[in-house]
């Protein structure tokens, strides 16, 4: 057998990575040496450690999330980026984030700390705040009558509407069988137990006086399921409780924000509202239900800054070689919730970081696009996609030379294809060719979507493109990641990435937005609507 040498077997090599990308839309050289740049030199994963634990998560209008957009700038600017900048794109009435001291447990009747979280922009404890832990009154009547009792405590709301009973609690088809012992944390046991458990459900339907008062205390109250009476609410704000507290669904503790627009650095009024996973919420219920005295002790450090506070998106450019007046963004949000537990890791520091990581590859391989590929790190996403809507209508002059705008906004599965027009189709299955060869374990589908109009809706930074008439692409999220136990949850961390579909979704972002950026023409768009 004939031995070729080392010279001509590299040369041979380069030759056939080249023509792997033959029918491509970018230059193939240029192509090969993106995939390199991705699959063998990637950053994605150290810079998403960056984001998850150096700076934290980023809340809109928090300290945390000007932090990692000024990184940012320095990142791009690093990579070789141009035209790189914050632009603002309005303001939010005042800014919140939380401080280290984040706690709540059980002290009595036995010691347990519990998984929860506060709605942003919403009021902490100004400390460690011990009391005893009250179900809520069954009435106003009721409160009205005994005020003096529910003063100072923690008000334990109804479980949600359709979520399961607390098992074996007053209420139930059978009471739950208490181990040797008694109780949880001891106490009452057998027949004790029951009867304090039936006291606590005949003490429910005859208007919550439940089982006997301890210091003041009344255990019994309301356990009707649903939104709990806002009449009663507002009276208990007037009182003087410690706080509320809500159940989860399940044993996932989701955060959210809806006050962000109706408070000011002057103006938050309101007492500390937290929301505790289900089993931690069925150990204080069963324990009250049980004629036990609960008592909490919360430490909610949540932070108040005066505003308004600017709020930026991050945008840097690779300019085009020769049509840079026309471009194709890659994006992704940057803000997160920031729940006690959450870093911001999956939703959505993921989708961030493959923009920056494509920016990375593209720059490092030298990539000359004939058009302007525009990265941007949108922010506002959580409240209402704010970042990018405002983007469209501040730049609605240059809407119609934008090919595309991806985003990657799924949580960390791999990038598995998009939803296209029936138009889209040649100049998609061309743009994603090199990374579909490139990942053959990852396979994508173009999904031709219904109708004549790309997919209105979504919830995420595409919409408002598609909703002017410019292709906006939702990356298809594939992969084994279960979002849902991510998504706004405790459990939004660096450690449920999978860096094997981040290698992917980098380079790809970087493939298919050089493929488009160097395309004969913009990708086709829906038909313009008529009057």
């Amino acid at each position: 057998m004939k031995l070729i040498s080392p010279l001509k077997f590299a040369a041979l090599c380069a030759t056939l990575s080249i023509s792997v990308f033959a029918a491509a839309q970018g230059d193939p050289a240029t192509l090969a040496r993106i995939v390199d740049q991705g699959k063998n030199h990637s950053e994605i994963v150290d810079r998403l450690h960056t984001i998850c634990f150096d700076i934290g998560a980023r809340l809109t209008s928090s300290p945390e999330l000007y932090k990692g957009q000024l990184w940012a700038l320095g990142q791009f600017k690093k990579f070789g980026c141009t035209n790189v900048h914050l632009e603002k794109w309005g303001e939010f009435p005042v800014g919140f984030d939380r401080g280290p001291n984040q706690s709540v447990r059980m002290v009595e009747p036995y010691s347990a700390d519990m998984v929860f979280t506060t709605p942003a922009w919403s009021n902490g404890t100004k400390g460690p705040v011990r009391a005893e832990a009250i179900k809520f009154p069954a009435s106003l009547a009721e409160l009205k009558a005994h005020e003096a009792d529910y003063k100072g405590k923690w008000i334990i709301l109804p479980p949600p509407a359709g979520a399961p009973p607390v098992p074996g609690g007053p209420g139930t088809s059978s009471i739950r069988q208490v181990p040797a012992g008694g109780a949880p944390g001891g106490g009452q046991g057998g027949g004790a137990a029951r009867r304090a458990a039936a006291a606590g459900a005949a003490g429910g339907a005859a208007g919550g006086q439940g089982a006997a008062p301890a210091q003041g205390g009344r255990r019994g109250g309301g356990g009707a399921q649903g939104a709990p009476d806002p009449a009663i609410v507002a009276e208990l704000e007037t009182i003087g409780i410690a706080g509320r507290i809500a159940s989860s669904r399940n044993e996932l503790v989701v955060t959210s924000g809806p006050a962000w627009n109706a408070v000011t650095f002057e103006k938050h009024p309101g007492t500390v509202q937290v929301t505790v996973r289900r089993s931690d919420y069925d150990h204080i219920v069963r324990n009250i239900d049980f004629g036990k005295k609960v008592v909490l002790e919360i430490n909610v450090e949540n932070r108040w800054f005066k505003g308004p506070v600017p709020c930026y998106n991050v945008v840097a450019d690779i300019k085009g070689t020769e049509k840079p007046d026309e471009m194709v963004i890659v994006s992704g949000h940057f803000d997160s919730w920031n729940g006690p537990g959450s870093q911001g890791a999956q939703d959505n520091g993921v989708g961030a970081m493959t923009a920056m990581e494509a920016a990375r590859i593209l720059c490092a391989a030298h990539a000359k696009p004939k058009r302007t590929i525009r990265f941007i790190l949108w922010s506002g996403e959580e409240e209402g996609i704010f970042g990018s809507t405002n983007y469209v209508k501040m730049h609605a002059n240059e809407l119609d030379k934008i090919s595309a705008v991806l985003v990657d906004d799924g949580g960390g599965n791999y990038q598995g294809g998009y939803t296209i027009l029936p138009q889209m189709k040649p100049m998609m299955e061309q743009a994603i060719d090199a990374s579909v060869k490139a990942f053959p374990e990852f396979p994508q589908v173009l999904t031709l979507a219904n109708g004549a109009r790309m997919p209105r809706g979504g919830g995420s930074d595409h919409a408002p493109f598609n909703a002017a008439g410019v292709p906006g692409f939702f990356t298809k999220e594939t992969g084994k990641l279960d979002y849902t136990f991510v998504h706004h949850t405790q459990n939004d961390r660096f450690e449920t990435i999978i860096p094997e579909y981040l290698v992917q979704s980098g380079t790809n972002h970087a493939i298919v937005s050089y493929n488009l950026a160097c395309a004969e023409t913009l990708l086709p768009r829906e038909p313009k609507a008529t009057n």
